[in-house]
């Protein structure tokens, strides 16, 4: 959490004017003339400079060029004189070039810290300079942390350089902290004379402690930078500050002061555009566009929404083209090979045509074309600074005084300007952003990460042929990601994706929107159970950030809210232009990378205000009244089921099958399912490795594993048996029993489920990429014969299996279930964590659903054992379905998952909107077997009504009705089956 305190900076255009106080006790080195003595001796002793000069060198030094005391009681008698030597030098270079500039440049870096001093004109950017700043920021800012933070003090000279030049001096002073309590409690934290630097406190006047700590609780209470200014009377200052605080907090200080005689406007103007654009650049601190900004090309706003455009094109532009519309019109997609073809020239299309490189060097040519760009998006999105009671800024002036383009002139402007058609379409894709834009936080004063909520009906129907409901963008320092949702009311949980290397940072890049998409679809198709659609989220963090999941995840949420709820705060967060003008809801839920994450993000949306708070994540922790999906098995549950019907349906023994799992002890699905079966697991694949064992892996070692939620780099090789091995992603050239040498650990580990060395007559995925097997690599699991290695497969991994790759499988012989049919016991628990939410009010909610260490509710309890039995009921009715519709038509499973789902979703919009839902008996009596039995016992049908938002109840209604008869019936019914279906309940309506 970062806090910006830019003394000179205002909020909602009032100034806080103090009489003239300095905000540091002025530094004073009593010992300055004792130590001029010693460097003047040194000097004559070490004989570089003349005796007869040095008396004068010294002086120069110490009183005409401005120093501050700081750097004099800090430095060595040695490393002043050096420095005095250096300037010497640089003295006598500029004579013999006749140069009456002095280039000064002396620096001095530690561990503990650093000194620089360099000249510097006022008001003069250097882009090629020493870049000291870059240099302290990297080596000391940006790796400050509360074990080992730095302070930094910068000043400007008073006096110049010479007397016939303006160049002042530039210092900084880095120091370590040394904080007065490192580690501050909760009620310590908001103290700021217990989270300080020591030396800090020592140069602080009362007035800084006063202002800081104001400050400083306003950035504890709230996201973003928190800016203030205060006007100092009759200052001059010339001053930089940037403090630490144990409390993770970090205060930068400016002084700022207008060039004298300057023609710029004043300097209260671009104080309100720092206020604007402070956020910008907390989100995105360094862009590809940075260069424009510091050379006056472009503004601050401008190269970022450059940026954002570079980004939108990356996923967005057009690459496929009428060629690749015309050959899927040619072709037989249901043919194998066509579809192979096909799939390959997608990816190659999308590979080549436009790389992230090739679309920024177009960019980059036309700056003047992103200026009118941004006009165009800011004059639909820049809320005029009255409306909100601010001074109009630099910017929205700059925005009334340029040349507004219409949408027909800016492309006949763009047209003309670019020299071919790909230069035409990058252009072309920013027009679309700016169209499709619906409302964003781009201007919102305080901000973490922009946001931005597109109407998704620039999506080409080739591509993505179910339309979605509604997307957003999201881009941060650390992360990029996108959120995408079916329905209004949708659920699905929040991924991060990691990236191992550069190379898989690219592939994941180039596939982010694509697999999000893919992601949501299946949820849509495996929400058929529930009230709500599908979405899904991803966060794809940056390859040089990795490490910053939770601070992606945090950024990402508090972005989003920036859309969902109304700004009422001015100069923090204020309205913003809606073009979507309806309320908004997004459901969250843990997925990969996020499950420790969710309360978190509830609790942030309490703290904001967000009335949807305690359904706005689920799988939280049970003291917030979340049902963790991994502590009960959810997903597992659901997984299982279809395993054992298979068992059940050709008379298998559990204990005899042999089985391959991916996703290993330490995840939710791989750790549950092995707790679940019985079988005897020959393979585990993890994020460490892969553990295998033909006779079977030790099932108590597993069990081990599994309960403390450990890699399989933790299991004891001991008790694998002769032919058993383990093999790390980090280890090289290890030979298995057999005698076969592993070159490559990660390798060996990315493509074992594929391996012939597997045998196992059952494959279950419970982790992994999405589109591990696809028609490109599928022949490897069969044998010679074109034989599935594995006979059962059950996907609980999202998209491990691409469609093609699944019918491919099926004709060869095995017995597939995918993944919308397997994996929908996460999402049906939490469906049912947020109905107990909305049914209970705040009081019954803490008393029936939130667990302390002390105390399990009982409801609690006995709702958790509901939602398990109604998870493995719902997977045992869609199972029987999927396996009769099979004998009967034998279509292949792969494809009758997808005719249930979307003959479900169909029935269901279709059903909450007839004369049924209007039969206000009948609705009762179908509501009383949809909604949960401990819930009608403790809250009573009638509240449950009341309290439950109507278009929730709806999809309650919908959902239950039409997922029950498509069970019983399938896809095909004939015209009297619906009739037949509703009779019970039309009997309970009359007796």
């Amino acid at each position: 959490m970062t806090a910006a305190n830019v003394d000179v900076a205002a909020q909602n255009g009032q100034g806080h004017t103090l009489k003239n106080m300095p905000g540091y006790i002025e530094n004073a080195f009593s010992g300055k003339s004792a130590q001029m003595v010693q460097v003047t001796e040194y000097l004559s002793e070490k004989g570089f400079i003349p005796t007869a000069l040095a008396q004068n060198e010294v002086s120069w030094f110490y009183g005409n060029l401005g120093i501050d005391d700081m750097y004099f009681a800090s430095e060595s008698v040695e490393s002043i004189a050096n420095h005095i030597m250096a300037l010497y030098g640089a003295k006598i270079f500029a004579y013999t070039k006749n140069d009456n500039g002095l280039d000064i440049n002396l620096e001095r870096e530690t561990e503990e810290g650093a000194v620089y001093i360099h000249t510097s004109r006022p008001g003069v950017s250097q882009l090629y300079g020493p870049q000291h700043e870059k240099r302290i920021d990297s080596k000391y800012l940006d790796v400050s942390n509360v074990e080992r933070a730095f302070r930094l003090e910068s000043y400007r000279s008073k006096g110049t350089v010479s007397s016939s030049s303006s160049t002042q001096l530039r210092t900084y002073f880095v120091r370590q902290c040394s904080f007065v309590n490192p580690t501050p409690t909760k009620e310590q934290e908001t103290d700021i004379r217990e989270t300080a630097d020591k030396s800090f406190l020592e140069k602080a006047t009362e007035n800084t402690l006063e202002i800081y700590s104001t400050v400083m609780k306003q950035a504890l209470g709230r996201t973003g930078p928190v800016i203030e200014m205060f006007e100092v009377e009759g200052s001059r200052e010339r001053r930089l500050y940037v403090e630490q605080f144990s409390n993770g907090i970090t205060i930068v200080s400016l002084y700022l002061n207008q060039i004298p005689k300057s023609t710029a406007p004043p300097i209260e103007h671009s104080i309100h555009q720092i206020i604007k654009e402070a956020s910008l650049i907390y989100c995105l601190p360094t862009t590809p566009l940075q260069s424009f900004f510091q050379t006056n090309k472009l503004s601050v706003q401008e190269s970022i929404y450059g940026y954002i455009g570079w980004i939108f094109a990356q996923h967005f532009l057009n690459r496929l083209g009428n060629e690749y519309v015309s050959l899927v019109n040619i072709l037989d997609t249901t043919n194998s090979t066509h579809q192979d073809v096909l799939t390959k020239m997608k990816k190659r299309l999308r590979t080549d045509t436009f790389t992230r490189d090739y679309i920024l060097e177009i960019i980059k040519t036309y700056p003047e074309l992103v200026k009118l760009l941004y006009i165009n998006f800011a004059m639909i999105h820049y809320v005029n600074p009255a409306v909100n009671s601010l001074q109009p800024t630099l910017s929205y002036q700059r925005l009334r005084t340029d040349t507004v383009l219409t949408e027909e002139e800016l492309y006949e402007k763009i047209r003309r300007t670019t020299s071919n058609s790909h230069e035409l379409m990058v252009f072309e894709s920013f027009l679309i952003f700016n169209k499709h834009v619906l409302k964003t936080n781009f201007y919102q004063p305080t901000k973490v990460a922009l946001s931005f909520r597109m109407d998704p009906s620039f999506l080409p129907e080739i591509e993505y042929p179910t339309k979605l409901f509604g997307m957003f963008l999201v881009i941060g320092s650390e992360f990029r990601g996108f959120h995408l949702r079916f329905r209004d009311v949708a659920r699905g949980g929040i991924r991060i994706i990691r990236s191992r290397n550069r190379e898989a940072y690219s592939i994941n890049l180039r596939s982010l929107f694509d697999e999000n998409y893919a992601l949501a679809n299946t949820q849509q198709r495996k929400n058929k159970d529930i009230p709500e659609g599908g979405s899904k989220g991803t966060i794809l963090l940056d390859v040089n950030q990795q490490d910053k999941a939770l601070v992606a995840f945090e950024k990402y949420v508090d972005a989003v809210l920036d859309l969902l709820i109304l700004g009422e705060t001015p100069g923090i967060k204020e309205r913003i232009v809606d073009l979507y003008k309806k309320p908004e809801i997004l459901f969250f839920g843990p997925d990969e990378g996020t499950a420790d994450y969710m309360d978190w993000a509830s609790a942030h949306a309490r703290e904001r205000g967000a009335s949807f708070w305690k359904a706005f994540t689920t799988g939280k922790s049970q003291s917030l009244g979340g049902i963790p999906h991994d502590t009960y098995g959810m997903t597992t549950r659901s997984v299982h089921q279809y395993v054992l019907g298979i068992y059940r349906k050709l008379g298998l023994k559990e204990e005899n099958c042999h089985k391959l799992q991916t996703g290993g002890p330490d995840g939710d699905l791989g750790s549950n399912e092995i707790k679940i079966s019985t079988d005897k697991t020959c393979g585990v694949v993890d994020g460490s490795g892969v553990l295998y064992d033909p006779e079977g892996i030790d099932r108590t070692e597993l069990g081990r594993l599994a309960g403390s939620r450990l890699m399989i780099s933790n299991f004891d090789v001991s008790k694998l048996s002769p032919k058993g091995f383990r093999v790390l992603v980090d280890e090289v050239n290890v030979k298995l029993p057999s005698g076969e040498v592993i070159d490559d650990g990660l390798s060996f580990r990315n493509n074992f489920h594929l391996n012939p060395m597997v045998n196992c007559e059952v494959f279950v995925p419970c982790g992994g990429r999405p589109e591990s097997v696809d028609l490109q690599n599928v022949s490897r699991l069969l044998d010679a014969e074109n034989h599935p290695r594995f006979k059962y497969i059950v996907e609980g991994a999202n998209l491990f299996f691409t469609q093609e790759a699944r019918l491919r499988l099926e004709r060869a012989g095995a017995i597939v279930f995918k993944d919308a049919s397997a994996n929908k016991g996460g999402v049906t628990s939490s469906s049912l964590e947020v109905l107990a939410a909305l049914a209970f009010t705040d009081e019954e909610f803490a008393e029936h659903m939130q667990v302390t260490p002390d105390h399990t509710p009982v409801f609690y309890q006995e709702y958790v054992k509901e939602v398990q039995t109604i998870i493995e009921r719902n997977a045992h009715l869609e199972f029987e379905a999927l396996w009769r519709e099979h004998q009967r038509t034998r279509t292949p499973r792969s494809i009758l998952s997808d005719d249930l789902s979307l003959a479900i979703v169909k029935l269901n919009e279709n059903l909450q909107h007839t004369s049924l839902w209007d039969n206000v008996a009948l609705r009762k009596v179908v509501l009383e077997e949809a909604f949960p039995n401990m819930l009608l016992k403790q809250v009573g049908l009638d509240k449950l009504m009341e309290r439950v938002p109507e278009n929730y109840v709806r999809a309650i209604f919908g959902s239950y009705l039409a997922s029950r008869f498509v069970y019983k019936y399938g896809t095909e019914p004939n015209q009297f089956a619906f009739f037949e279906f509703m009779t019970p309940y039309f009997s309970k309506v009359q007796q």
